[in-house]
């Protein structure tokens, strides 16, 4: 079942009734209105309906009741800061029914094995932002696909940083001087944003899958609670780029995120991928991938199942 990305932007007393989300706004709860007019006001949702819950106001106030089932329910809560950005992530510590056996499996992979995991992982990344490219502009990207085969266990000759600059340089045409950075100018905040849920979106999956999201099998930052979502999340950064270039060519440039960009890029767990020869919602496609990464920990196969970016969609 597709899960909901559910994003509040406004005041809001959020609880927990009868499995329930209610949603109540305390504009109309401290105002002297009849109770009618107030149930009226009242918004409930299925809890095991949600996936992912984005807060963006400081007078949003949630209870504890609350915040205990929506991670029983292994929804990843994404929290904003002032500037209206994605700066936390809350998940569950456990989301599944066997996760000593599955941490004990990742711990105890190879370095082999995680290299040639990372060369899968790059190879997939170049291809889809190839193709990515090719068909947001029409462009021929045959040095992309080569770049991609010649990618070999480890990626020690960084081919995939060979191929960022080559695909960031032609990612904007209509904006000279592009350069990609998390404190860069316009649309960089865009592609952040599109990053953050799709951060929330992996994290939440390998949770399920029973793996810890600490652990990866090629970033190793020591302050990096994500190490194995930022790998996983890797083939499927271009299909935000896909969604932000579009956006870029269908609208004036701008330094805040307005309500339209952000139902947009809330939109990206939705959409649709191509993988292990189906389509499939993003969000359900990660679950795919994820569970992959823990089947070729364990031996079970030997290649993740990845989405490939496809020309028409």
């Amino acid at each position: 079942m597709i899960k909901r990305t559910l994003y509040f932007g406004n005041p809001a007393y959020l609880s927990l009734q009868n499995g329930q989300l209610v949603i109540k706004l305390p504009e109309v709860e401290q105002t002297a209105v009849p109770d009618f007019v107030k149930q009226e006001n009242i918004h409930t949702v299925p809890i095991e309906d949600i996936g992912i819950m984005v807060l963006d106001h400081r007078r949003i106030t949630l209870t504890q009741g609350l915040l205990e089932a929506l991670l029983d329910n292994n929804v990843a809560l994404l929290t904003c800061s002032a500037s209206h950005m994605p700066i936390g992530l809350l998940l569950p510590m456990e989301g599944n029914t066997t996760l000593t056996e599955r941490w004990r499996v990742q711990m105890e992979a190879s370095l082999p094995l995680k290299k040639q995991l990372w060369q899968q992982t790059v190879q997939q990344k170049i291809q889809n932002q190839a193709a990515t490219l090719k068909a947001v502009y029409g462009m021929e990207v045959k040095n992309m696909y080569q770049w991609a085969n010649e990618v070999r266990s480890g990626d020690n000759t960084n081919l995939e940083g060979r191929a960022a600059n080559y695909y960031w340089k032609y990612a904007f045409p209509s904006i000279e001087g592009f350069t990609r950075g998390q404190d860069g100018d316009y649309p960089n905040h865009l592609l952040n944003y599109g990053y953050a849920v799709l951060r929330a979106v992996i994290a939440r999956a390998l949770v399920s899958s029973g793996l810890l999201v600490q652990m990866g099998i090629h970033h190793k930052n020591k302050y990096n609670a994500y190490c194995l979502a930022d790998d996983i999340m890797e083939p499927y950064r271009p299909y935000v780029d896909r969604v932000v270039m579009d956006m870029v060519k269908q609208e004036e440039p701008g330094e805040t995120l307005s309500k339209e960009q952000k139902v947009k890029l809330l939109n990206i767990p939705t959409m649709e991928v191509y993988i292990d020869g189906r389509r499939s919602p993003l969000e359900v496609a990660a679950s795919t991938t994820t569970a992959s990464v823990y089947k070729c920990f364990a031996g079970e196969i030997r290649k993740i199942l990845y989405p490939e970016m496809q020309l028409n969609g």
